[in-house]
């Protein structure tokens, strides 16, 4: 009973910080308070067991059940802000002077439409470095990528939320042209042109299934990367991977290698090769 009390005040002195987190990741009340109530029913199945950091851990496991609802609401093509019934076209009326003005303070509609448009992955790195001072190191392992790519996510991200003029359907033709030109450099052995591509200081990333199938754990530099993909990427295609532009290789006539690649102005700074079966048949791959 002491375990489950130490729990229960750990947990209470977070709330309100949980709370605030889910609430600038989701846009509503109501999914905020059904995230961070999943995330004491974990830390309640965990028993306080390994935690020595109940604050961060709590954070981690906020962040990464936001960011499975997040994905599973892009999926269903929800749209809670601008929906008739959205709960965040007006604060409740009934609702405490205090709640109201915290609300008002914290983040406002604007910042939420904004926030609407960003990739998952994209909002949950601005909203946890930018707002909440998560480092990248933490914010990679969430999103399951580097603390570089995370950093990278974070960036974009805030570009768009100070609202630089470039238009999404802009930034989104540039994005392809630069994943575009990078398979056709790699199809074509163009080393010159791989590099083109390539931000200076790029990381490649393979977990350990890509790695199985031959892939190095860690690359750094243009250099490293384009002399691994020069000549590769044959049975690539282009494709969009949970709304972000990659590659999808398929062998045998099977999705077997997922690579993402987030890209900064006209260069890749970021590629993660991902060839776990199970992490692949939870992405939404489209094929461009």
């Amino acid at each position: 009973m002491g375990e489950k009390n130490f729990l229960t005040d750990r947990f209470e002195a977070e709330r309100g910080r949980l709370s605030a987190v889910a609430f600038r990741m989701l846009g509503s009340r109501a999914e905020a308070e059904d995230a961070v109530q999943e995330a004491w029913l974990r830390l309640e199945r965990a028993g306080g067991d390994g935690i020595d950091n109940p604050a961060g851990w709590l954070t981690t496991v906020v962040g990464r059940i936001c960011l499975d609802m997040l994905r599973a609401r892009t999926k269903r093509r929800e749209d809670p802000i601008d929906g008739e019934d959205g709960e965040m076209q007006h604060v409740d009326p009934r609702a405490a002077a205090d709640e109201q003005s915290a609300l008002a303070d914290s983040v406002g509609l604007a910042l939420l439409v904004v926030l609407e448009r960003l990739a998952p992955a994209e909002r949950l790195a601005f909203v946890l470095h930018d707002m909440f001072d998560v480092p990248f190191e933490e914010i990679g392992r969430i999103v399951g990528r580097t603390p570089v790519a995370a950093r990278q996510l974070a960036s974009r991200a805030r570009r768009r939320v100070q609202g630089l003029p470039e238009t999404p359907s802009a930034d989104y033709e540039r994005r392809k042209r630069v994943v575009a030109a990078f398979l056709t450099a790699s199809r074509d052995g163009d080393f010159s042109g791989l590099l083109a591509v390539l931000d200076p200081e790029v990381v490649f990333h393979a977990d350990a299934d890509a790695v199985r199938l031959g892939s190095l754990a860690e690359i750094h530099g243009a250099q490293a990367v384009a002399t691994t993909f020069k000549g590769k990427a044959t049975a690539a295609r282009l494709a969009l991977i949970d709304g972000n532009l990659g590659l999808a290789v398929i062998l045998g006539g099977e999705l077997r290698i997922v690579v993402r690649m987030d890209v900064d102005g006209d260069q890749i700074v970021a590629i993660d090769s991902i060839a776990d079966p199970a992490r692949i048949a939870a992405f939404e791959v489209v094929y461009l």
